[in-house]
């Protein structure tokens, strides 16, 4: 990672700025595993900020020395469709790099920082809803393999991924 890298949580001010990166990340960095129909479909639903996510205090953005977002992601008590488990299990969420800023190390410490917050918290077992795409860095990161799954993103509007999990 660059010394001038900044990680940071995000606020509902940064809104625009990760609308921005997910949308020119995902389809790019999904193409390859994912066919021209299912892109069509899920992109106008994942390649946008969530405002929860924002405002939650646990996701983070990583910032050039220019304020630029060129990676972002975070974890949460509740899961992406919103069920809560027990209060020792997290879940990773919406971590996205941006496809010039790739193999940088960005990714990595976002998850990082998210392993610390996380511990800090008393999280002992993190989750995480993987694209295809993202499997081998997940593995990297220490997650394993749970199942392929399909998310439902609204009625009739499914995504192929696959659930992950990790201990901390």
């Amino acid at each position: 990672m660059l010394p001038e890298i900044k990680i940071r949580p995000t606020t509902a001010a940064d809104m625009a700025a990760i609308d921005a990166l997910l949308s020119e990340s995902y389809p790019v960095l999904l193409g390859g595993d994912y066919t021209a129909e299912v892109l069509e479909t899920t992109l106008p639903v994942i390649a946008r900020a969530r405002p929860e996510l924002l405002r939650c205090g646990s996701y983070y953005v990583a910032e050039d020395a220019g304020g630029r977002a060129l990676a972002a992601g975070g974890w949460t008590h509740g899961g992406p469709q919103g069920d809560v488990g027990p209060r020792d299990v997290a879940h990773i969420r919406h971590v996205v790099t941006h496809p010039e800023a790739t193999r940088r190390g960005l990714g990595s410490a976002i998850l990082e920082h998210c392993f610390d917050k996380a511990r800090a918290q008393g999280i002992t077992w993190l989750l995480c809803q993987s694209t295809r795409s993202a499997v081998p860095f997940y593995r990297t990161m220490g997650f394993e393999d749970r199942a392929e799954i399909d998310i439902t993103l609204e009625p009739g509007v499914t995504f192929p991924a696959v659930e992950m999990a990790r201990v901390l």
